[in-house]
């Protein structure tokens, strides 16, 4: 009984530490659509497509501990994913005009900047990331937090979702040569986002 009320009362800080991170994806999900409604209701085109948001499981911020070696003491400070956002472009330009909108805002504080468009990963992964700072507001006071944004356009989006459920797959081994038709396709749909932006300016969209 002790080990299972033992497990139980972790599970449950767990939880707790959790709650803030949940609060500020709910509230930032709902004023990135709330921007969106705001272009619309204006008749003016949206840099922002659609958004999506999420809180890491218990089990992704336990692998990610054991991975990188950090201390219980230190995951707050150390993962700054707990939280993500994800914001869905239609054009690759349209990622600057994101990035200016949260720029300008004051309610979020901009810590640092990865930019896998210009630098892709080596799978082909390509997006940009910005962590910043967030307050909510809990029972217990004020709480600043770390949030990942990754800004990205539709074609990307599709290309990492998919990539990420085939190299998951704990039942089956990626060969090098499915990285390399990975990254074929990854190649494919950044020219596609190419593209469409010349076609888009071509036509003063």
């Amino acid at each position: 009984m002790d080990k299972y009320r033992r497990e139980f009362m972790e599970l449950q800080l767990w939880r707790e530490m959790l709650t803030p991170y949940e609060l500020a994806v709910d509230e930032l999900v709902l004023k990135f659509r709330h921007i969106i409604r705001e272009y619309r209701n204006v008749g003016r085109y949206s840099p922002i497509e659609q958004v999506d948001g999420r809180v890491k499981s218990i089990s992704s911020i336990l692998d990610k501990m054991q991975r990188k070696k950090i201390n219980v003491n230190d995951v707050e400070k150390e993962l700054e994913d707990i939280a993500g956002i994800r914001l869905i472009c239609q054009f690759v330009e349209d990622i600057d005009r994101v990035l200016e909108i949260i720029e300008s805002r004051s309610d979020m504080e901009i810590k640092s900047h990865k930019d896998y468009i210009s630098h892709s990963k080596d799978s082909g992964y390509r997006s940009y990331h910005v962590i910043i700072y967030y307050e909510v507001n809990t029972i217990y006071g004020k709480k600043r937090i770390q949030a990942e944004i990754q800004i990205r356009t539709l074609a990307m989006n599709f290309w990492a979702s998919t990539e990420h459920q085939l190299r998951y797959k704990k039942d089956k081994v990626i060969t090098s040569e499915m990285h390399a038709r990975l990254k074929k396709c990854a190649d494919i749909m950044a020219d596609a986002d190419y593209q469409m932006q010349k076609l888009a300016e071509e036509i003063h969209f």
